[in-house]
C-alpha cells in the first residue's frame, strides 16, 4: 500500500519568497515585484522578492531562493509565464519546499488549471488565502514539466513563436500566427519506436512514424482542443499525441480542429494514456546523438531514449481555494 506524500514544513504564517522575471520588461518586473512586496508585507508575512533581468540567471536565482525558502520554512513563489514556472518549480522539489506562482506568461495554462487569477492583486489575494495540495508532475528524462513536454515538430513550432515575438510582441494571435508558419513548412518524419506502461499496468509496444510525439500533463490545455482523455491527467496517468504522416493541407486541418476543440474526431492523431513512455527516434542503425524537445514552452536538447514518465514526488502547491 502507496503511502501518502508528506507536505514541506511551513511556518505558521509562512514566509515569502519570490522570484520575479522581468526578463521581457525590466519596469514591468519592478512594478509586479512592489505590488507583491506591499500586498504580502500588508498582510503581515515576511517576504524576499528578487527581480530576475536577465534570462540566464534565472536557474541560479532559482536554486538560492528555494534554499532560502528552505531556511525559513516559507513559500516559494514563482512570477512569470510557463517556462520560469517551471524553473521555480523544479527547484521547490529539489529543496522539498512549498511552491506558488502568480502567473504572468501567455496561455498561463498551469495557472488557470489550478485556478489562479489573472490580475496579479487578486492573485497575490488568492495565495494569501490558499490551500496547500499535493500536484502531479510530469518527467521528460529527469527534467520535470508541469504543462506538457515534446519531440518533434513542436521545437521548432516554439522556436518560429519566438521570433514572431521579436517582431509582434506577446500575444495569442502571434502565437497562432507561428503556429500557421511552422505547419506551412517542411515536416520531418521520425521512425520511432514506442513503448510503454499505461495507467493499468499494461504494457504497449509499437512502432510507427510521425512529424511530432506531444505529452501533455494539463487537463485544460486537453479540454481546449477537444482530446476526451483530459481528465487522465488528474487520476495519475499523462495523455500522448502522436501525429501521423501527413501534409501540409492535412496539418492545417488539424489545427483547426485543435482550435475548435475537435481534435478528438482527427483519424491522423494517435491518443495514448500512460505513465510511462519511452521513445527510441531513429532507425535501428542508426540514432541521433541528440534531438530537439520542448519542455513547458523551452527548448532544449536530449540524448535518446526519450523517457516521458509521471515524476515520482507530487509538486505541494499552494493554490487558491475552489470557489462555489
Amino acid at each position: 500500500m502507496a503511502t501518502a506524500p508528506t507536505p514541506p514544513l511551513l511556518g505558521d504564517p509562512p514566509a515569502w519568497v519570490v522570484v520575479v522575471n522581468g526578463a521581457a520588461g525590466r519596469q514591468q518586473g519592478e512594478d509586479l515585484a512592489a505590488t507583491i512586496r506591499h500586498a504580502v508585507s500588508a498582510a503581515g508575512r515576511q517576504v524576499s522578492v528578487r527581480l530576475v533581468t536577465h534570462p540566464g540567471e534565472l536557474g541560479m536565482t532559482a536554486v538560492a531562493a528555494a534554499a532560502q525558502a528552505r531556511a525559513l520554512r516559507g513559500l516559494l513563489v514563482a512570477v512569470g509565464g510557463d517556462g520560469t514556472l517551471n524553473t521555480l518549480a523544479a527547484a521547490a522539489l529539489d529543496a522539498g519546499v512549498a511552491f506558488s506562482a502568480i502567473p504572468q506568461g501567455t496561455f498561463n495554462y498551469f495557472g488557470r488549471c489550478h485556478g489562479f487569477p489573472a490580475d496579479p492583486a487578486e492573485a497575490v489575494a488568492a495565495v494569501l488565502d490558499g490551500c496547500l495540495k499535493p500536484v502531479q508532475v510530469g518527467s521528460l528524462g529527469g527534467r520535470i514539466f508541469l504543462v506538457n513536454a515534446s519531440f518533434g515538430l513542436y521545437p521548432r513550432l516554439l522556436e518560429d513563436r519566438e521570433a514572431f515575438k521579436q517582431q509582434w510582441g506577446r500575444s495569442r494571435a502571434a502565437a497562432w500566427g507561428a503556429a500557421l508558419l511552422t505547419l506551412l513548412g517542411h515536416h520531418r518524419q521520425h521512425r520511432i519506436h514506442l513503448q510503454g506502461v499505461g495507467p493499468d499496468g499494461a504494457t504497449v509496444e509499437r512502432t510507427l512514424t510521425s512529424s511530432t510525439v506531444f505529452v501533455a500533463n494539463n487537463r485544460l490545455q486537453l479540454e481546449q482542443v477537444g482530446v476526451p482523455e483530459a481528465a487522465a491527467v488528474e487520476a495519475g496517468a499523462l495523455v500522448g499525441l502522436v501525429l501521423r504522416p501527413m501534409g501540409r493541407g492535412a496539418m492545417i486541418g488539424l489545427a483547426l480542429k485543435g482550435a475548435l476543440g475537435r481534435l478528438g474526431e482527427a483519424e491522423d492523431v494517435e491518443r495514448l494514456v500512460f505513465r510511462r513512455l519511452q521513445i527510441e527516434p531513429g532507425r535501428p542503425w542508426w540514432r541521433p546523438h541528440e534531438v530537439a524537445v520542448a519542455v513547458d514552452g523551452e527548448q532544449t536538447r536530449m540524448r535518446p531514449p526519450l523517457i516521458f514518465s509521471v515524476a515520482g514526488q507530487p509538486l505541494w502547491l499552494m493554490a487558491p481555494r475552489e470557489r462555489e
